[in-house]
């Protein structure tokens, strides 16, 4: 039998904690809690605790995940009461600004008395309400669904330390040897195209 969809409440996430502890199957929480096991595997994957210095403390907790639950609600529904802001988010993403930007610049030019993260206009993009209007194309990398958190990759540290310019050896800054090159990306706007120009340069053969 169907079930419609209802937010889990309180008590439920008491359960639930109980059955994950006991690591009871997701058809047996569906069954016991009167739920979709889709329901149950969003709860679960949405609201639990990470800890990333001490993730023995990690898993599921009944009030920690509601509080998780009502906090992503919370964020969400500014831009259902604030449709000015809804309509600035909106033309900002299709001129291919990302989230962090839109972020950033309303905070930093006080475009708006309500204060939105990054985080919230990702879930405003990829979520059921809105996702008809396929915002995410507009997105830096255009998925059709959102990475999962765990395969998502750390922002900083993206280039090894071994690689810095500052810690090239001395022979290449004297460009004493062939083989070594210098290259430059040109990225042209969206509606420009998709093409781009790459330069490369041979440190060696470029000398005067």
């Amino acid at each position: 039998m169907s079930r419609c969809y209802l937010q889990l409440t309180l008590a439920d996430r008491h359960r639930l904690h109980q059955l994950v502890e006991r690591k009871v199957p997701v058809n047996e929480m569906a069954r016991q809690l009167g739920r979709h096991r889709s329901t149950i595997y969003r709860e679960i994957r949405r609201n639990t605790f990470h800890d990333r210095e001490l993730p023995e403390y990690s898993g599921y907790f009944s009030t920690v995940a509601d509080d998780i639950a009502k906090d992503r609600r919370r964020r969400l529904r500014k831009l259902r009461r604030h449709p000015q802001l809804r309509e600035l988010v909106i033309d900002r993403l299709q001129a291919a600004w990302s989230p962090e930007q839109i972020a950033g610049r309303l905070l930093t030019d006080g475009l708006s008395l309500v204060r939105i993260c990054a985080e919230t206009i990702y879930r405003f993009v990829y979520g059921k309400e809105d996702y008809g209007l396929g915002l995410y194309r507009y997105l830096p990398e255009a998925r059709r669904k959102r990475r999962p958190r765990s395969s998502r990759k750390p922002r900083d540290g993206v280039f090894p330390g071994a690689t810095r310019i500052s810690q090239r050896p001395d022979f290449i800054g004297d460009r004493s040897q062939f083989g070594h090159w210098e290259g430059d990306l040109l990225i042209f706007r969206r509606d420009m195209g998709n093409a781009n120009v790459t330069s490369l340069v041979e440190r060696k053969a470029a000398t005067p």
